[in-house]
């Protein structure tokens, strides 16, 4: 329980009706969750507007309502504060119940387009391998101290971070790795958050259906590191030529990791196979259970992150040698009759082709390299037509299906995505609607030594159609039909 005045410090106010001397118990922005004595906060979002349902969550109990526009009857009782931005006052409003939480533990953001959940994911691990006590806020899930929590967002609700940290500092975790996403960042989750740190791993095309444009999407991102204080760094990739963007009039220490560019931190592929990757990292050989130029780009970022949060060089680099890769990305098994499957979350066309690079360099190119790929409903079109030509291009056999296809015909996405498609590789793609039947096509067209590559989905463990999450996971239907011996 907290004051009003004290919930509302830093909260930009355009007006106030009633005492802010009060308390408060809770906040809540979904009407049906009000109890007595809770706060309620109104956001317009892209399908419900939170002021209908002022009067509900008054009946429930509320005593206090921020708001952008006041209703035209204040109900006896109950403060109003109105405000311009309500998602931002909802923010800092979160970080004030809660003590502000951000400040009292080690929390460092990673963004970017790709790469986010695997160095946010390898660093808990990392710092848990180390001994000490971290914290995951991430898209596959919250972790800390033995408990696990599902998340809908890859940045959650201000809230729900705010209430999470809080719980950490409370449970002893020193640190916190978190992914942000542009989405979270344009919709004020994360302010009023206190960042050590701050890493930028890439920027390529997606989410440009709630963007508009490239350079809003890369503004948004830009916005996370405009934020920093002088007591914080940020970490960004040199070899990505936005990444100068990022740090312009940013007030962070800036430090840099390349693979093909001068940096703070650097690294070398010496060696790449199905079974690991060689690295050489600041003049160190360390051996890694990953493979790939993007996994390189990965470890290199975790291993600076390390050094910046003052970890002993060497202990870093032992640590992550033992640490495997992350479920969904670039996650290997070989079926009985010795054909290598890959599952990856792969969904935009830079993920998809550093993913079949990585095998192209690795496979003699005498085995076939089959791709079951899709694109998710909903979401950016733009993109459908490039993932569809990099799929082609790069692999022997295609196999274009189902992803996510939600309120969108799939078999509409699948015709945009072979519309891409070079006329000289037409040959080379099968449309299958379902994707576990796609799945067992490519099973059947396999031969022993080849490689099937099954993008798009990771470690998701659902497709969802039509508003429904239906269950699937890519890799265990994959180990199911692989795992036949005729």
């Amino acid at each position: 329980m907290k004051k009003l005045k004290e919930i509302l410090y830093k909260v930009a106010i355009d007006g106030i009706s009633g005492s802010t001397d009060i308390d408060v118990n809770h906040i809540s922005v979904d009407s049906r969750t009000v109890k007595s004595g809770n706060m309620f906060v109104a956001i317009k979002g892209t399908l419900v507007d939170g002021h209908q349902f002022i009067k509900q969550a008054i009946e429930l109990g509320a005593l206090s309502i921020i708001c952008q526009n006041l209703p035209k009857i204040l109900a006896p009782g109950v403060v109003f504060i109105q405000v311009s931005d309500p998602r931002k006052a909802l923010a800092l409003a979160a970080a004030n119940f809660y003590d502000n939480p951000s400040k009292e533990l080690q929390l460092i953001g990673i963004t970017g387009t790709n790469g986010k959940t695997s160095i946010t994911t390898l660093l808990f691990d990392l710092y848990n391998l180390k001994q000490s006590s971290a914290g995951l806020i991430s898209t596959v899930a919250i972790q800390y101290r033995e408990r696990q929590f599902s998340t809908t967002h890859t940045t959650p609700d201000a809230l729900t971070i705010n209430k999470h940290l809080r719980d950490m500092v409370d449970q002893g975790v020193q640190y916190c790795f978190m992914e942000v996403s542009s989405h979270g960042i344009d919709q004020k989750r994360v302010t009023g958050l206190e960042f050590k740190g701050v890493i930028f791993s890439n920027l390529t095309h997606d989410h440009l259906d709630y963007h508009n444009t490239f350079k809003s999407y890369r503004d948004t991102k830009k916005m996370l590191f405009d934020g920093l204080s002088n007591t914080a760094f940020a970490l960004v990739n040199a070899d990505d030529k936005n990444a100068k963007v990022m740090v312009q009039n940013c007030k962070a220490k800036i430090q840099t990791y390349a693979l093909h560019s001068y940096a703070n931190f650097s690294a070398q592929v010496l060696e790449n196979q199905f079974k690991g990757m060689l690295l050489k990292i600041n003049q160190n050989e360390i051996w890694t259970q990953m493979l790939g130029e993007f996994n390189a780009y990965n470890i290199l970022a975790v291993f600076a992150t390390s050094q910046l949060l003052g970890s002993d060089e060497w202990e870093s680099l032992k640590s992550i040698s033992q640490l495997k890769s992350v479920p969904g990305r670039f996650q290997t098994f070989e079926s009985l009759n010795k054909i290598m499957v890959v599952v990856d979350y792969a969904h935009t066309p830079d993920a998809l082709k550093k993913v079949l690079t990585t095998i192209n360099q690795i496979r003699t190119q005498n085995e076939d390299l089959i791709t079951v790929v899709g694109c998710g409903g909903n979401r950016d079109q733009d993109k459908r037509p490039l993932m569809g030509a990099i799929a082609a291009q790069y692999s022997t056999k295609v196999l274009f299906t189902s992803d996510n296809p939600r309120d969108e015909d799939p078999e509409s996405i699948i015709e945009q995505m072979c519309k891409g498609v070079d006329p000289v590789d037409y040959k080379k793609t099968i449309s299958v609607t379902h994707r576990k039947e796609a799945i067992k096509v490519a099973y059947q067209l396999s031969q022993p030594g080849d490689v099937v590559l099954i993008a798009g989905k990771g470690h998701e463990n659902y497709q969802e159609v039509k508003g429904e999450k239906l269950p699937f996971d890519d890799y265990k239907i994959a180990k199911e039909i692989f795992s036949k011996t005729s």
